[in-house]
Formats: structure tokens, C-alpha cells, sequence
């Protein structure tokens, strides 16, 4: 029997867009915020957490795409970095802000996995999300801050992510070497 956190997918709604209210929301640091989708990001399912701190029922998330709590200050490099990861098969680690249903914003750090079939193909996507520290969010955001700047020099979505993710390259490389030793020292600041 299904839990009731998991309803049958259901077809896609079209929503208005949500405008974000500058409200910043945050949850308690022993939960986690926690989705699965299938291979295109659509969610089958959401924990009680992610319904309450994103302000959705589970009717309004269920059969949408996970894009419906992208923000739109999220640089699109990110995303980028995202899928290319999880499309070699592998797990990223990222902080992310996301758009609650009623405009409110909320960061996370994210570790997003693959989820494969006993055949070992890839059916979706596992994302767990807890609450990440203000000496992390100090680091990130104006790293942030710098990727939507290029991002908005270019005309369109296309231009704008291959110009901050080349950015983000050139960053990463500048700070740590590599994502994974960026993204590994900022969590380990959060520790400290």
C-alpha cells in the first residue's frame, strides 16, 4: 500500500508563474527535505518536509516537473553542472535556492543520486536536502551573485548557461581545483 505521501502521477498543470516575495524560509536543522523523479525530473515523490517547507500539497508536486521550486536567482550553470553529473551516473552535492508556492525562498544543500533498477539502468533521481549553515551561504552566494551576472549579459537561456558555465569552470578552478574540492570545503566550513 502506498504511503501517504505518494499519490499516483497525474498530468502535468500548467501553474502561473510565482513571483519571489524576498522572504527567506528555513527549516529545522534535524529534518531533511527529501523527492524522488523519474529520468526527466518529473517528482513521484515528496516528504512532509519538502510539502511544508515549499508550501505544495502533495497533488500540486506529484507529476510536475522538479523545476516547479527552481528559483529564478539560481544560476542556470548549476543546473547544468546537475545533469551532466547525474548523466555520468554519478552524485553531486549542491546548494541550492528554491521557490516555495507562496514566493518564499529557502537554501538548501542538496545530494542528488541516481536511483537504478536491479538491471542497473537508471530509472530517476533520490535528492536529500538539509539545512545548510550561514558560513556556507556567505561563501556561495557571491559566487552566485557572479555566475547570474554573466548569465544576463547573453540574449537567451542557451548563451547564458554556456557563458556561466564556463564561468564556473574557470572559478572552481581559481578556488579549489576542481567542483567536487570547492564543494567539499565549503561543507567542511560548515562543521567548523
Amino acid at each position: 500500500m502506498p504511503s501517504t505521501l505518494e499519490a499516483p502521477p497525474t498530468e502535468r498543470r500548467t501553474r502561473p508563474a510565482i513571483r519571489p516575495t524576498g522572504v527567506e524560509r528555513t527549516f529545522s536543522a534535524d529534518e531533511l527535505i527529501v523527492s524522488k523523479t523519474d529520468r526527466r525530473g518529473v517528482i513521484t515523490y515528496a516528504n512532509d518536509v519538502f510539502l511544508r517547507v515549499g508550501a505544495y500539497s502533495l497533488d500540486e508536486v506529484v507529476g510536475q516537473p522538479h523545476s516547479l521550486i527552481r528559483h529564478p536567482e539560481m544560476p542556470r550553470a548549476v543546473f547544468a553542472l546537475l545533469w551532466d553529473t547525474l548523466g555520468r551516473g554519478q552524485e553531486l552535492f549542491a546548494y541550492i535556492n528554491n521557490l516555495a508556492a507562496d514566493g518564499a525562498n529557502y537554501w538548501v544543500l542538496a545530494h542528488v543520486t541516481p536511483s537504478w533498477d536491479a538491471s542497473g539502468q537508471v530509472v530517476g533521481y533520490h535528492s536529500n536536502r538539509r539545512r545548510p549553515s550561514p558560513r556556507a551561504l556567505q561563501q556561495i552566494r557571491p559566487l552566485y551573485e557572479r555566475l547570474l551576472a554573466e548569465e544576463r549579459r547573453h540574449p537567451n537561456a542557451r548563451a547564458a548557461v554556456t557563458a556561466s558555465s564556463a564561468l564556473f569552470t574557470e572559478l572552481v578552478t581559481e578556488r579549489a581545483g576542481s567542483y567536487e574540492d570547492l564543494i567539499w570545503s565549503v561543507i567542511g566550513s560548515e562543521e567548523n
